[in-house]
């Protein structure tokens, strides 16, 4: 069956007419154009990041928020329409100008004057979008969208808007990353402009997400995917954060010798739109529900010790003790900083008893219930599995220190599990 040949011209005047004329109406009657309210934003750089919802889309088109999700080459479209679109939403000048504004207005008003009639400018030559544009744009997947596991992210998924779900394990230093190089002639002065991987300078980080340990298949070790952060994606997660993550799913481009190493086999990376923290077990964000004045006042009035105890692992009778202490190192835990050195706290709990106690059981509900925790047992993990690994950085050659259990579960919990005990490790935690 033939592919359906698309028009991209009318599919970015659609866009155009999606970002121009979406709204929602407010219980007082009146219209809210979301997105050209940020147009005008981005056109007076009172924002640098536009954030499209493929509902929205799909509520105004749902061909085109298939596309969307499907293609690549649609995600470049988005950001081409939105940069015809905004000297239409300028309301006045931008006060707030840089070095690179002067330099591209010099640059053209210099082109203006040398041009001749009929001259065809060299595509090597033409000024890179990547270097006009101040702005990002990313996407956001449906909220029915369900997660793709880390291992089932494959060759199909090249080039599509995938959401995936796990624990970041490793999470490198944010460093300049150029996205337009530009060479000039000693000579005659001409330049020359290649949009690369690397080229104006912007924000860069790579941090890699290792699958949930419910979803490793049983005699298997969890997998890892690579992402790439760019511009305000950066520095939104540390290693041992539970993160939902959509992105594109993208094989790794290179040039050179390394291209020559490589043959025919390519890595794939995750280009990442939308970075959310959530818990564990829930499909919720951190932070996301709170209790009211009300609520927080009625369990005041009660006698909420107990009851808060007897919920840690219901379906276990009896041991209120336990369960109280466990109550007391997930709620506890506190900095210690004599002579203003900050170490670790010391509440820790080991649990002593004879097989088919429970002692599991309580382990593995407090590895649940801990927004963060890492789980880990004494015969699968070494020294350095529990602290640290020197491991060396593909992206930089750097020698780098990738976190083992006890670094993964700073300010949260570290579990382990023994043969006849276990230890609980509370970390100190901050709010």
């Amino acid at each position: 069956m033939a592919s359906k040949q698309r028009d991209y011209d009318q599919e970015k005047e659609a866009i155009k007419r999606f970002l121009a004329e979406f709204h929602t109406v407010g219980d007082d009657g009146r219209k809210s154009f979301k997105y050209a309210t940020q147009l005008v934003e981005l056109a007076h750089r009172e924002q640098v990041s536009l954030t499209i919802e493929i509902e929205d889309v799909a509520e105004f088109d749902p061909d085109m928020a298939e596309a969307i999700a499907e293609q690549q080459t649609l995600l470049n479209l988005v950001s081409e329409a939105v940069y015809e679109m905004l000297p239409d939403y300028k309301q006045r000048e931008t006060v707030a100008r840089d070095a690179l504004d002067v330099y591209i207005e010099h640059r053209l008003m210099m082109e203006q004057r040398t041009r001749q009639p009929g001259d065809v400018r060299d595509i090597r030559n033409r000024y890179p979008p990547e270097l006009i544009r101040r702005y990002e744009v990313y996407f956001k997947a449906p909220s029915a969208q369900k997660p793709v596991a880390i291992r089932n992210v494959k060759a199909s998924h090249i080039g599509k808007l995938v959401l995936v779900r796990g624990i970041v394990t490793r999470c490198t230093e944010v460093k300049p990353m150029m996205q337009v190089a530009t060479y000039t002639c000693d000579q005659c002065g001409a330049e020359t402009y290649q949009p690369t991987r690397g080229s104006k300078f912007i924000k860069f980080q790579e941090i890699k997400v290792q699958e949930h340990s419910d979803q490793v298949p049983v005699g298997n070790i969890p997998r890892s995917l690579t992402v790439m952060c760019r511009g305000e994606q950066t520095r939104l997660c540390q290693p041992g954060d539970h993160v939902a993550i959509t992105g594109v799913f993208m094989p790794l481009l290179r040039h050179g010798f390394r291209a020559m190493m490589q043959g025919l086999l390519s890595d794939t990376f995750l280009e990442a739109h939308r970075i959310v923290q959530m818990n564990k077990t829930e499909d919720d964000e951190l932070g996301a529900d709170e209790l009211t004045e009300s609520e927080i006042k009625q369990i005041a009035e009660e006698n909420f010790y107990d009851k808060l105890a007897i919920s840690i692992a219901p379906e276990i009778y009896g041991h209120e003790d336990v369960k109280k202490a466990l109550l007391l190192l997930l709620v506890g835990g506190v900095d210690c900083n004599p002579n203003g050195m900050k170490i670790r706290g010391s509440i820790n709990i080991c649990l002593m008893g004879d097989p088919g106690v429970a002692k599991s059981q309580l382990l593995s509900y407090i590895d649940r219930l801990a927004a963060r925790s890492q789980y880990t047992t004494g015969r699968g993990s070494s020294g350095v599995g529990l602290t640290a690994a020197v491991m060396k950085d593909p992206l930089t050659g750097e020698m780098t220190l990738e976190g083992g259990a006890l670094v993964l579960a700073d300010q949260g919990f570290a579990l382990m599990s023994l043969t006849r005990w276990l230890i609980l490790t509370g970390l100190p935690f901050t709010r």
